[in-house]
């Protein structure tokens, strides 16, 4: 029984001692372009706030009507997410795709 206590005390420390020593997690930024009126920018709205209570990323709105820059890039292809500076969904949000992109870029 002794040594059974032990070894359950032991397993808790080394996961206690791993958790502590885990590598501090990374900042990620997503930008979501999307404008006034868009259906499908509310579907990606909502999936990206799903997964940011998730993973506690910084989530930046732009509307792509408000800079002319923006709209000659993104007029016809709104939403589109833009995760650490690459463009990664436009369109429809894939959310399998978003959530192992998140868990990918979280955990390093």
């Amino acid at each position: 029984m002794r040594g059974w206590r032990r070894a359950g005390v032991m397993s808790w420390w080394r996961r206690l001692r791993n958790w502590w020593r885990r590598p501090a997690p990374t900042t990620v930024e997503v930008v979501l372009y999307t404008r006034r009126g868009c259906h499908l920018c509310e579907d990606a709205l909502a999936a990206l706030e799903k997964e940011r209570r998730r993973h506690g990323y910084r989530l930046t709105l732009r509307d792509v009507d408000s800079d002319p820059a923006w709209k000659a890039a993104f007029d016809e292809w709104v939403p589109v997410v833009e995760i650490d500076g690459k463009v990664r969904f436009r369109g429809r949000v894939n959310e399998v795709l978003l959530q192992r992109l998140l868990d990918k870029l979280v955990q390093g």
